[in-house]
């Protein structure tokens, strides 16, 4: 068993601030060269995405990007594979198809031969598995050589903690799945370079153990000796003048494709070695020397936020404030698409503990969403201060103490609370209308909270006089798409009083709920200042409602809810129009939250090989469903479907066009039962390996058209 750092989940959360932190910082001007980046916006010191001189004209700083995407949802092929000592190429290619919709989430979608992953993903769904999906003899050297392997290494790094070995073997698999050659050298070396990270501060070192996990003829070896070379003949420690050297050698100008790995690896080891111990350093040398910025900053910013820990990333500029933790992991598993460092820091220590056969960690306040464990977390909450005139201002902090199980908590500060005003405090469960507005990349994302379902809080009060009340509420968009806020019962709280407050979410009418909050207010006519200190906020329990298209027909909001995965998905006319031209596709929604529940829908076959009914769907590929299809003169089968399918259970069917059957799947623990217009058809167990214990719901359809007018979801 790998001995397992004491500080491993902190230095692995100071590893995601440190990915997306770079990330975000370098997105804004992502493939600009170094003299550009001089001209236009001077050396990169802290984020510019307000510059209107920026080339994108993007003043968004939380973005949907491929490097965050991939890198936190391609490490789920552990957990959905049961955690394998030895994960294969294959099951990380498996990954992609599952998590991956075409055209829509994670990837850059270039075109084949032009997008390396793009070319790969084409060869997947092909039916050609990884590694021949990204080898070279498939695609060409320069194809197989772009950046793309290293990208998405840092989630295997932070799984290793400790373990180069199985740091580099796990890029090395996951990085053929679409890249070869020096692409996947580069990735296994800075993987390895991590993994070491949370055992040894000392980059030479660092550097050491990455060089043996790369042939000693290959071109990685020779950039990353060159640059260290240039480094060590610096008396003057001038990281721009070794970056010349490095352009002059090894510049983009020097090989064919868009982004070639090689001159931005070189890039990753001049901050690595220049940022010394100073993570802020670090940053200002990865952003400002150019090329593909996005990427080679986040990868620099993992590695030394797992090297200096959180209290690396906090002694410069505050980059923590800004995004609160927020990150997006766009895929077809579109109930985890929004989320924060916590929550995904949680899912690797997870799976790090798992592969090293060590004891799983205490669950942080019995698993609560947002529970504000580690310092200076924020988990998306943010004041919402300023107009309307009635909003009052307060201060967000996370401080420690005032948890009954934790060790911190957030401590919500106001003062001159008066009557007539309200302080509120809320963390976003979908996405604002903006998110159209985000450059590249699309976000495929439900909502995380659902009418049904029953939000708990526990708070406590700290006030100099008098009380305040407080109640939870959600924000939910209208038939304008405007925000509207619904709100749970008040309850009193004085200073040095606790108070847990429970509210069932109620039925919202299929508009989407953007934001869960706290909501503060006195009637003191004196005023209140104090603090209130959120210990946590979470939820339970499948939804209990139904999902339609809204009565009024003008909305928009609500169909972005849905997981869009065929070819065209229509609301003008029954409600829900599903059609997709070649194979199988879905729209779906609903989270891995929801575990027991019962589905049903009256779903009409327009035109199809097969269709059906969906739940615990967790992407593309992996879910529970009754299919409908032709074979044998009409036959229903219930299905699991986990890359492969297998049959549960089956009968003929004799199925019509054009007529409404009504559809039921109610799923509990491994039992699942089917219904077909009131009748039990199935009654089964899943005596597989690994089950699914959780997911969204979905119409199924294979090449034709399905319409119904609404799902409804209930617990059981």
């Amino acid at each position: 068993m790998t001995a397992i750092p004491h500080d491993y989940a902190e230095r692995v959360y100071a590893g995601v601030l440190g990915k997306i932190i770079g990330v975000y910082l370098g997105r804004p001007f992502e493939g600009w060269t170094y003299e550009r980046i001089m001209k236009e916006l001077g050396p990169i010191n802290y984020y510019v995405n307000e510059r209107r001189d920026v080339a994108l004209r993007s003043h968004h700083l939380v973005v949907t990007d491929d490097d965050v995407s991939g890198t936190f949802a391609f490490p789920r092929a552990l957990a959905d594979n049961g955690y394998p000592k030895r994960l294969t190429s294959k099951q990380v290619g498996q990954a992609w198809l599952n998590y991956i919709v075409e055209e829509r989430a994670i990837l850059w979608w270039g075109g084949i031969g032009n997008s390396t992953e793009h070319t790969a993903y084409l060869r997947l769904k092909s039916g050609i598995p990884a590694p021949q999906s990204g080898s070279i003899e498939l695609n060409g050297q320069t194809v197989a050589e772009q950046i793309g392997a290293q990208i998405f290494i840092d989630g295997w790094a932070m799984v290793s903690p400790g373990n180069p070995e199985q740091a580099a073997y796990l890029a090395e698999q996951a990085g053929r799945v679409s890249h070869d050659g020096e692409s996947v050298h580069a990735a296994k070396l800075l993987a390895a370079m991590e993994a070491q990270a949370f055992v040894e501060r000392d980059v030479q070192k660092l550097i050491d153990v990455g060089l043996g996990f790369v042939p000693k003829d290959s071109l990685i070896r020779r950039v990353v000796n060159d640059v260290r070379d240039w480094h060590a003949g610096d008396n003057s420690n001038d990281w721009e003048r070794t970056r010349a050297l490095i352009a002059g050698r090894y510049g983009y100008d020097k090989f064919l494709g868009n982004c070639h790995v090689v001159p931005n690896h070189a890039l990753i080891i001049l901050a690595a070695l220049y940022g010394q111990n100073s993570f802020q350093e670090a940053m200002r040398i990865a952003n400002t020397a150019g090329w593909d910025t996005d990427c080679n900053a986040g990868n620099v910013g993992c590695l030394f936020g797992i090297r200096t820990g959180l209290a690396g990333l906090d002694a410069g500029p505050d980059f923590r404030t800004p995004i609160a933790d927020r990150m997006y992991v766009s895929t077809a598993d579109g109930g985890a698409a929004i989320t924060d460092a916590v929550i995904e820091t949680q899912s690797l220590v997870a799976a790090g503990l798992m592969l090293a056969g060590a004891p799983a960690l205490a669950v942080a306040k019995n698993g609560a969403r947002f529970n504000f464990n580690f310092p200076g977390s924020l988990q998306g909450f943010h004041a919402k201060g300023g107009a309307p005139a009635r909003l009052h201002e307060v201060q967000l902090s996370n401080v420690a103490g005032h948890s009954r199980n934790g060790a911190r908590s957030l401590a919500i500060d106001f003062r001159r609370l008066a009557p007539g005003r309200v302080a509120r405090v809320a963390s976003p469960t979908f996405f604002d209308k903006e998110v159209f507005t985000m450059p590249t990349y699309q976000l495929v994302s439900c909502p995380t909270l659902y009418s049904g379902q029953r939000v708990e809080c526990r708070l406590e009060s700290e006030t100099e006089s008098g009380t305040v009340a407080v109640r939870l509420f959600v924000s939910v968009y209208d038939e304008r798409d405007e925000l509207v806020q619904i709100y749970g019962d008040a309850q009193d709280l004085a200073g040095g009083s606790q108070a847990v407050l429970s509210w069932q979410v109620p039925e919202t009418g299929a508009y989407p709920i953007f934001e869960i909050g706290v909501e503060i207010a006195t009637n003191d006519p004196l005023g209140v200042d104090g603090t209130l200190y959120l210990d946590y906020l979470t939820w339970s329990g499948a939804a209990d409602t139904v999902l339609k298209r809204p009565d009024d027909n003008l909305s928009t909001m609500w169909k972005h809810a849905w997981v869009n995965n065929v070819s065209q998905f229509q609301t003008r006319w029954e409600g829900l129009r599903a059609t997709n031209g070649d194979g199988l596709g879905f729209v779906a929604q609903g989270t891995r939250d929801w575990k027991d529940y019962r589905v049903t829908s009256e779903i009409m076959p327009l035109l199809a090989n097969a269709w059906g009914l969906a739940a615990r769907v967790q992407g593309r590929e992996r879910y529970y469903a009754l299919m409908f299809d032709r074979a044998e003169g009409g036959r229903v089968r219930l299905v699991k479907r986990v890359h492969d399918e297998i049959v549960l259970a089956g009968e003929r069917f004799a199925w019509e066009l054009d007529r409404k059957y009504k559809v039921e799947l109610r799923v509990a623990g491994t039992g699942i039962e089917a219904y077909v217009d009131g009748k039990k058809l199935f009654s089964v167990h899943d005596s597989g390996d690994l089950p699914l214990t959780g997911g969204a719901i979905a119409l199924v359809v294979d090449s034709g058209s399905i319409s119904a007018e609404e799902v409804r979801v209930s617990p059981l």
